[in-house]
């Protein structure tokens, strides 16, 4: 019998209020792995009169607001594993339930008695790795996209035998040593690194404490891809270390780029800049604020045999621009990939005129007849509205444009279908005119 949150919870039996108290005061983590006829599961029900048939369809997520939230239910730890029914007390299956945050349940399993162990987790491990297994040849790529792989808020990267962990969820944080098993027993991994530098994670409550939690790892990675060498820094560089899901992107402007000089602005690692040297481009400059990325990026180059077509220049992307122009430098293509300028709706105007301002200074700086790939990985701007952005930035430059492709995330970043924010990556690909 589950708890209901009303008077008819005090109705329960001595002994099952003894398990419902020793959840509320031992957390989550304490419980998991046990079997759930051991132990009351909590019960979480969506207000009278809310839909419930998206959750039955399967999104994953359902907000505060719908919800019934009383003083149990806030007494919960972070992360309990409840039962979801909705207004009519009906079973919606398994969910993680965290009341401090906004996203106040993400759906785990259809199955309202679905055990949320190591044996459970392993399986959904097991099913992302067989796709990435059947789409990549090498073992680097993203195995877990949080919620599209059925394990919402993880991220999980992969770097040969090692592994960087991103648990932004509750959930995750509180069983991240079960994850940890899990993933050792799926993958064989070496070296298991938690980054904790997420910004959703001040969201769930959580802390921003990175750690190894099994191997060692000595220092940056090296990362075979799209023909070139990159090093990522698992353990202190941005995000998990590398940017896999560019990788189709930096191959389409590394085809376009072939025979031409590159000029790669927000350039981290080298991701483009790299791959376009490795299929023939002439020359490359990598520009970034990041000196420790840039020295990575120089040691990819070393790695890839292509360094001495290569150079890099440190310093604030947008005054880098304005001093090439001012120089009069132009470049055969031009890629500008700047971090998330509108992450959320809030920022959203001011993103895209950023976005704006980005295009009309990578125009000034492209050949006739050359490339300009203009790339935006903000959840707030669709592809409709940052590619409008772009055209006004590149028309402000005085310059006309064709539009040759339109790119997203690779295959191994897929798509929830009930969460448009999982398909956040666009590039776009523009021939300006001559």
């Amino acid at each position: 019998m589950a708890i209901i949150f009303c008077a008819e919870a005090f109705a329960l039996a001595p002994s099952r209020r003894r398990n419902r108290n020793r959840l509320l005061q031992d957390g989550p983590a304490a419980h998991y792995g046990k079997s759930m006829t051991s132990i009351t599961r909590p019960t979480i029900r969506l207000r009278p009169k809310k839909p419930a048939q998206p959750l039955r369809f399967g999104a994953p997520w359902a907000y505060a607001d719908t919800l019934v939230i009383d003083r149990r239910a806030r007494a919960l730890a972070p992360g309990t594993i409840v039962t979801l029914e909705d207004g009519e007390r009906q079973p919606l299956g398994t969910a993680a339930f965290n009341a401090t945050s906004k996203i106040s349940i993400r759906m785990l399993d259809t199955d309202p008695a679905a055990e949320i162990d190591q044996a459970w987790l392993e399986s959904r491990l097991q099913t992302a790795l067989t796709l990435r297994e059947k789409l990549f040849d090498a073992p680097f790529y993203r195995l877990v996209h949080a919620e599209a792989d059925g394990l919402p808020g993880v991220v999980i990267d992969r770097f040969g035998d090692s592994f960087v962990i991103q648990p932004n969820a509750a959930w995750a944080d509180a069983m991240i040593d079960t994850l940890t098993a899990a993933l050792i027993a799926v993958t064989g991994a070496r070296a298991i690194y938690k980054n904790a530098s997420g910004r959703t994670r001040a969201l769930e409550g959580l802390d921003d404490t990175s750690s190894l939690l099994h191997g060692t790892i000595d220092g940056p990675v090296d990362v075979p891809m799209n023909g070139a060498a990159y090093r990522a820094d698992l353990l202190g560089g941005q995000k998990t270390g590398l940017f896999y899901d560019q990788r189709p992107n930096h191959a389409l402007a590394a085809r376009l780029a072939k025979g031409g000089s590159v000029l790669d602005v927000f350039a981290h690692v080298g991701g483009f800049s790299l791959a376009a040297l490795a299929a023939g481009a002439t020359s490359a400059l990598a520009v970034d604020a990041s000196a420790p990325a840039l020295a990575l990026a120089e040691e990819g180059a070393q790695a890839s045999g292509t360094a001495p077509r290569f150079t890099t220049r440190e310093g604030d992307a947008f005054q880098v621009m304005d001093a090439l122009a001012g120089e009069g430098r132009t470049f055969d293509t031009v890629i500008c990939d700047p971090p998330a300028f509108a992450p959320a709706k809030p920022a959203l105007e001011a993103g895209l005129r950023a976005y704006e301002r980005v295009a009309r200074l990578g125009a000034q700086l492209v050949a006739p007849g050359g490339t300009l790939v203009l790339c935006s990985c903000s959840h707030a701007a669709d592809l409709d509205a940052f590619r409008t952005a772009s055209l006004k930035g590149i028309g402000k430059a005085g310059r006309r444009a064709q539009i040759v492709a339109t790119g997203g995330a690779g295959p191994d970043h897929p798509v929830h279908p009930y969460l448009a924010a999982t398909s956040y990556l666009k590039a776009v690909f523009l021939r300006l005119m001559p």
